[in-house]
């Protein structure tokens, strides 16, 4: 099936989505978790598929992404990639897993890599973990980096509120991105940022750089799928932009089933063998 408004149906890969930045055409990316999910995703011509550690709220009803395991994510990953055929498929490494030293990095994201067969990984944070980055990056398995208001150090940070509105903060940003594509990463996230300073961002380096709350001028955007799809409530950031209406629809189709099965109304005759 041909993805919508997308011609091209080869492979993305992390050489393409920076061919796309020097062509000056946007990278759409959305989360998925699940095989229905990013098989819909992957159709409708998104260019990455970010299996997020967001999972962790989305999927499993935890108030951060830290509770989420190793085995969890690789179980949602696999699920996701089976179903893709042209996304480049991303994989979050979830806390805990790349954190305590160089060695157990690698080790757990070779096991991502061999087990789920995604395309790349994401780590979250900036100098303070480099070597794990450059370990990683020596394996052969590429990175794409998160910086700005990364969540798995939301116990640090004690607010989802924007992030590096100083001009210290601001500038470890900065210098942070140019420390990880320097050591190799693809492209990198920045989420919830003044949109100025990923501006800067985007112009100063060669990689992609991916927004999430941090203006229109990244190279691209991506978003949590059950948040733009409107299956999520009570969630409605200032960068949210919801293009459809799920909660509703869906409330209504099974409203309508529950009340089809208690009148007796299904199955009928051409519903049954």
């Amino acid at each position: 099936m041909a993805g919508y408004l997308v011609d091209d149906q080869r492979k993305v890969t992390t050489h393409r989505l920076i061919q796309m930045k020097q062509e000056g055409k946007k990278i759409a990316m959305l989360t998925s978790y699940d095989y229905t999910t990013a098989q819909i995703t992957d159709g409708a011509g998104v260019d990455v598929i970010l299996v997020g550690d967001s999972a962790s709220n989305v999927m499993a009803g935890n108030w951060t992404t830290l509770p989420i395991t190793l085995d969890q994510m690789i179980y949602h990953a696999k699920a996701v990639v089976r179903a893709v055929k042209r996304a480049l498929v991303i994989c979050d490494m979830p806390f805990g897993t790349y954190q305590v030293n160089e060695t157990e990095a690698v080790s757990n994201a070779i096991r991502i890599m061999k087990e789920t067969h995604c395309d790349a990984l994401k780590l979250e944070g900036g100098v303070e973990i480099l070597p794990a980055v450059k370990k990683i990056l020596d394996a052969g398995i590429p990175i794409c980096g998160h910086l700005g208001l990364t969540p798995q150090a939301i116990n640090k940070f004690g607010t989802y509120s924007v992030r590096a509105k100083e001009e210290a903060e601001a500038n470890k940003l900065i210098a942070d991105a140019h420390a990880l594509e320097e050591a190799g990463c693809f492209a990198i996230v920045l989420e919830k940022i003044p949109a100025k300073l990923a501006e800067r961002v985007a112009s100063e380096l060669t990689i992609p750089i991916i927004g999430i709350g941090a203006g229109g001028k990244c190279d691209g955007q991506v978003l949590v799928i059950a948040d733009m799809l409107g299956m999520t409530q009570g969630f409605s950031p200032k960068f949210l932009r919801r293009y459809a209406d799920l909660n509703t629809i869906m409330t209504d189709a099974i409203g309508h089933y529950v009340e089809d099965v208690k009148e007796g109304d299904f199955p009928n005759e051409n519903e049954q063998y």
